[in-house]
């Protein structure tokens, strides 16, 4: 970003987690404005340090942290500590942007994708913006100027979701069981209910009564929330799959108005945020490890029309779960912030 002539002290809460250390990276990388730099983390993880860009930052404990003069404060540290910390961080002044679940569904805080709807962030009652669910956040990347143009009535939605999605945890299981069963030794699952090497997993977060997941329900939630329209139909289902970074998703859409895949390319095309991976031959497709790990862009790619619908698009979505579905996201809406502190 530009840099404002105002600058800020940020807080990262959540600094020594996979999501937080990379905020981190990225504030360094985009020269955000940053006055101070509070790392804070719980107290198991506090009394080292974390790199931010050539410099480090020593980790504070987040419970003995006292907030007042914190500007802005990125959260990534689950649910049960953003309910308990991200309201005395926003009464004690701070702008908190949330990565968890916890505000995202509550009618007084802004659900925000930055390249989506980013007037939303302008208006926080309680202080707090809401990060979306990374699965959300790239499909709604995706389909925003498609909805602009034509409208959305229905969204059928497959997702592959990595392990890193899961924690760290869930990636060292995966290398721990790919690893026993390339030497004939059993799988056995600890962070997931069946063994993720080699397989696929059809089940993300709890089951709910209606029998689908809660986070194939964020993808319903959010999406009307975020996009404003809560006619739009989402059909979702959510399956882990052993890829260490980077989610994909098979997603079929039915418009209002009738789009071709030409003019749905040339839409994806000039979206920010976005870039289009879409020749019909061998490779000529975004897929996690070729393109989207470690970048920050939403890849589309296999855009054509659907064989069974007269308005159907079908889609094949991939981006950086961790950076562009979490870390990214939040620092963009920091910019936002920041921008319109600037500007006052």
């Amino acid at each position: 970003m530009n840099s404002p002539s105002r600058r800020f002290k940020v807080a990262v809460v959540g600094a020594t987690g996979a999501v937080g250390e990379t905020m981190l990276s990225i504030l360094a990388e985009r020269r955000f404005p940053v006055s101070e730099l509070v790392a804070l983390a719980s107290e198991r993880s506090a009394g080292g340090t974390v790199a931010f860009g050539d410099d480090e930052a020593f980790v504070q404990d987040l419970a003995t942290f006292d907030p007042a003069g914190i500007e802005i404060a990125l959260f990534s540290a689950g649910g049960s500590v953003s309910k308990e910390y991200a309201p005395k961080f926003a009464a004690a002044g701070a702008v908190v942007i949330d990565n968890s679940s916890a505000f995202r569904y509550d009618d007084d805080v802004p659900l925000v994708v930055s390249e989506v709807n980013p007037e939303a962030a302008k208006v926080r009652p309680r202080g707090i913006i809401a990060n979306p669910n990374c699965s959300t956040m790239q499909m709604l990347v995706a389909l925003a100027p498609i909805h602009r143009e034509a409208g959305i009535e229905r969204i059928n939605v497959a997702t592959y979701q990595s392990v890193s999605g899961a924690g760290r945890a869930a990636m060292e299981e995966l290398g721990r069981q790919t690893g026993a069963l390339l030497n004939f030794q059993d799988a056995d699952p600890q962070r997931f209910p069946v063994q993720i090497a080699f397989n696929l997993i059809p089940q993300i977060d709890e089951f709910m009564d209606n029998g689908f997941t809660r986070e194939e329900m964020k993808l319903v939630w959010e999406t009307r929330k975020i996009l404003g329209d809560d006619s739009i139909q989402v059909n979702p289902t959510a399956v882990r799959v052993p890829v260490f970074y980077g989610h994909s998703e098979a997603v079929h859409i039915e418009t209002r108005d009738k789009l071709t895949a030409a003019r749905a390319r040339a839409l994806l095309a000039a979206a920010a945020g976005v870039e289009v991976v879409d020749d019909p031959v061998a490779g000529g497709y975004p897929t996690p490890v070729t393109h989207a790990s470690g970048r920050d862009a939403v890849y589309v790619g296999r855009i054509r029309e659907d064989l069974s619908h007269p308005r159907g698009l079908n889609l094949w979505i991939v981006s950086d779960n961790i950076r562009k579905g979490a870390a990214l996201n939040a620092v963009q809406i920091a910019e936002l912030v920041a921008a319109a502190a600037g500007a006052e």
